[in-house]
């Protein structure tokens, strides 16, 4: 099992403010993947309008890290509330009839399943921990206990296949915020981008899900470091995953500058000998090894939310 590694002095590099990678592949060895950006303008702050799809054949393992943006430590006052101004839907709150599951419990993890009496797309993929199955749930939250209180770091949507991920708190911070989400599979497309799933493995020995796909193939995902300052997660993808369709996406919102989950694009190709870096609705399309989805202004949407970056692309899996 991972241990969680306490954040210790230094602060990691900075480009623009993105984060760059703590340790990844060296050009030589480096896969570039294919990035296109099909994003659309919104006004709404709670509308995921900006949507990253990763395409490549020949991929079969990443890394996705999300960490602190670089102004955490400038916070004051979180922002988290949604904002339905300019929207076309209201905010129905927690709908009765929600239940709740403790799957899995140690005394340092904890996997929580939540049904919830209406979800966007129905289906029941299964849950299999050990000897035991579980069907029907909408949400999945992994949990760890770090300094005498329990944090959730990561949660799964089964009927998307919509993830999100977030390091443990700062110092000087009870709380952070989720923001972007990511897919990881087949994505397609529908009334918002999806992977479908057909079912679920969770080892707790090696806090590992292994995610299977209805249209073949599968996925695992492997909670790599964790600490105040990042999370790392790494992704091995089965042969033919990124035939015909991407085997990732980002998502996430950009109404300005000020009030985005993400603002900037941060990229690098595979003979760079520097960043790129473009706010995210001019960014079009490019081949990279490594990519970045962040900000470097503080947000009036999910202030502390985590930059999120693509990494170590490999065509041997991890």
């Amino acid at each position: 099992m991972p241990p969680i590694y306490r954040a210790i002095g230094g602060v990691a590099a900075l480009l623009s403010g993105l984060i760059l990678p703590a340790g990844g592949s060296h050009a030589a060895d480096a896969l570039a993947v294919d990035v296109i950006n099909a994003s659309e303008p919104t006004l709404c702050a709670e509308e995921d309008n900006v949507t990253l799809q990763f395409l490549s054949e020949t991929v079969h393992g990443f890394v996705i890290e999300a960490a602190h943006p670089a102004y955490i430590g400038t916070i004051v006052m979180d922002r988290a509330e949604p904002d339905f101004h300019n929207c076309r839907f209201e905010d129905h709150g927690t709908a009765s009839g929600t239940r709740r599951l403790t799957v899995y419990e140690t005394p340092e993890w904890q996997l929580i399943g939540y049904t919830f009496p209406s979800f966007w797309r129905r289906s029941d993929v299964p849950l299999q921990i050990g000897e035991r199955k579980e069907l029907g749930l909408d949400l999945l939250q992994l949990w760890t206990r770090f300094q005498q209180r329990a944090e959730e770091v990561l949660v799964l949507y089964p009927n998307d296949g919509y993830w999100r991920a977030r390091p443990l708190p700062p110092s000087h911070m009870r709380w952070s915020a989720y923001g972007s989400s990511f897919l990881i599979g087949p994505v397609e497309a529908g009334d918002r981008p999806f992977v479908d799933l057909s079912s679920i493995v969770f080892d707790p020995a090696s806090l590992t899900f292994t995610i299977h796909f209805v249209r073949g193939g599968a996925a695992t995902v492997r909670l790599g470091m964790l600490d105040q300052q990042r999370i790392t997660l790494d992704i091995g993808l089965t042969e033919g995953v990124g035939q015909g369709r991407p085997f990732a996406a980002l998502r996430s919102m950009f109404v300005t500058e000020t009030n985005a989950d993400v603002a900037r694009i941060g990229w690098r190709g595979k003979d760079d000998k520097a960043w790129h870096d473009n706010p995210v609705m001019s960014f079009k399309r490019a081949s990279v090894v490594e990519l970045s989805a962040g900000r470097i202004a503080p947000s009036r949407h999910n202030t502390s939310a985590p930059d999120i970056l693509f990494r170590d692309f490999s065509a041997t899996g991890r």
